[in-house]
C-alpha cells in the first residue's frame, strides 16, 4: 500500500472507530461524564506536551553545547507535535494514539528507528552519490587545462 492510501485510510476510519467509542462509553457511564472525561484528556495531554516539550528542548540545547547533533531530539520534535494534534482531537483513540507519542521510550524506539532504517538507507542512494554498481567504469577522472 502507498502512503497516501494508508493515509486517506486512517482519516476514513478514525472517525468511525472515535464515534463508535464516544456512543459506547456514553451509554454507559452517560453524557455529562463523557464529555467531562474528553476534557480532561484534553488538557492533561497538553500539561504532558508541555513538560515533554521542554524536555526534548533542553536535551536539544544541551547537545548543540557540547557540540554533538542533537540526532534523536530532532526526529521526537515532530513525533510530540503530532501527539499534541491527537490529543487535542476530541476522541479515546486518538487520545491513545496521542498519549503512546508521549511516552518518552516510546518516542527513543521509534527516533532510533527512523534513524537508523529510514534515514541511514535513504543515505546509501542519495543525489549526491553514485552507487557502486552504477558507476562507469569507460570514465577516467582527471584535470583539464588549456595552454594558449
Amino acid at each position: 500500500m502507498k502512503v497516501v492510501q494508508i493515509i486517506f485510510l486512517f482519516f476514513l476510519i478514525v472517525p468511525f472507530v472515535e464515534i463508535y467509542l464516544l456512543l459506547q462509553l456514553g451509554s454507559i457511564v452517560g453524557v455529562f461524564p463523557t464529555v467531562l472525561l474528553v476534557v480532561f484528556t484534553a488538557v492533561l495531554g497538553a500539561w504532558l506536551l508541555r513538560r515533554q516539550g521542554f524536555s526534548t528542548l533542553q536535551r536539544f540545547q544541551a547537545n548543540l553545547a557540547k557540540g554533538e547533533i542533537p540526532a534523536y531530539e530532532m526526529i521526537e520534535g515532530p513525533i510530540l507535535l503530532v501527539g499534541g494534534a491527537l490529543l487535542l482531537t476530541p476522541g479515546f483513540f486518538t487520545d491513545a494514539m496521542g498519549f503512546a507519542c508521549l511516552i518518552p521510550q516510546a518516542r527513543r524506539k521509534f527516533a532510533r528507528y527512523v534513524i537508523e532504517k529510514q534515514l541511514i538507507n535513504m543515505q546509501a542512494g542519495s543525489a549526491f552519490q553514485r552507487p557502486p554498481q552504477q558507476q562507469d567504469s569507460n570514465v577516467i577522472e582527471g584535470e583539464f587545462k588549456k595552454d594558449e
